[in-house]
């Protein structure tokens, strides 16, 4: 799995297109092969980005994380 933070806006999670998770009990799939997650606090849709950053002009640095699985 990789996690990235664009610069300037959200946190995306790397998955495939159809990817289903839970959230708050609530099963969804994923229509793109991403899922941007607010970053910035103020989207009217959290977790999930609006696009909210955009207009309060938020900043924060790019990066990445990407998990490997450990082998035996």
């Amino acid at each position: 799995m990789r996690l990235r933070f664009r610069e300037n806006g959200p946190y995306v999670l790397d998955l495939p297109e159809g990817t289903t998770f839970r959230w708050n009990g609530k099963e969804m799939r994923l229509e793109k092969a991403k899922l941007a997650l607010c970053r910035c606090g103020g989207s009217g849709n959290k977790p999930f980005c609006d696009g909210s950053h955009k207009e309060l002009g938020f900043q924060g640095e790019a990066g990445e994380l990407e998990s490997f699985q450990a082998k035996p």
